[in-house]
């Protein structure tokens, strides 16, 4: 096994953020659901990764008091082969998630999960600098519309396809859903 899904903060936290919108999740789930149906199928395993931070309490979406750190609903049911809580951008930092891989002899990453440009991202490029090789599936990273300091949006669109060009050949090889189930198996 060299091939390990990090899923990336795919929590129910988020319905709670001001900038969600229901309208972006059939899509994103109907990718992400299929990476872990096939990673299911075919015996790789699946990391879950949670965001944890912020004030302690129950009206913090990312505090696990809020009972909102879970997953996010209509996320297809999977035993994760682990599972870490972070509290920064990359699931690298703090958690364990380093060891954990190196002693599964994992080789390759295959990103996804929420935020695009934030989490996702972050940990591509933090796990490209410590020696992985990455498949950043954009498909199967949600993001939404974010606002410029001038006050003009930047579509969720705009943002993965910013994501996806800043990674490509210098931190991560960013494959379509189809590319990355068919790459699970190839070597490294």
């Amino acid at each position: 096994m060299t091939t390990c899904l990090i899923l990336i903060d795919a929590q129910e936290s988020f319905r709670h953020r001001p900038f969600f919108d229901p309208a972006t999740l059939p899509a994103w789930l109907t990718a992400q659901n299929a990476l872990i149906a096939a990673c299911q199928q075919r015996g790789v395993p699946i990391v879950r990764v949670l965001h944890v931070a912020g004030p302690q309490t129950a009206e913090n979406p990312f505090a696990l008091a809020s009972g909102q750190v879970r997953p996010i609903e209509g996320l297809a049911d999977f035993t994760p082969a682990a599972s870490f809580q972070k509290s920064r951008h990359s699931a690298l930092v703090g958690t364990g998630l380093d060891v954990w891989l190196t002693q599964q002899g994992i080789q390759r990453l295959l990103i996804s999960g929420i935020r695009t440009e934030q989490c996702c991202e972050t940990t591509a490029r933090h796990a490209s600098d410590l020696g992985w090789s990455v498949d950043f599936c954009a498909e199967a990273t949600l993001t939404w519309d974010m606002q410029n300091q001038d006050g003009s949006v930047l579509h969720a669109a705009d943002i993965r396809t910013r994501t996806a060009t800043v990674l490509q050949g210098r931190f991560a090889e960013v494959v379509g859903v189809d590319q990355a189930i068919a790459r699970l198996q190839a070597p490294c």
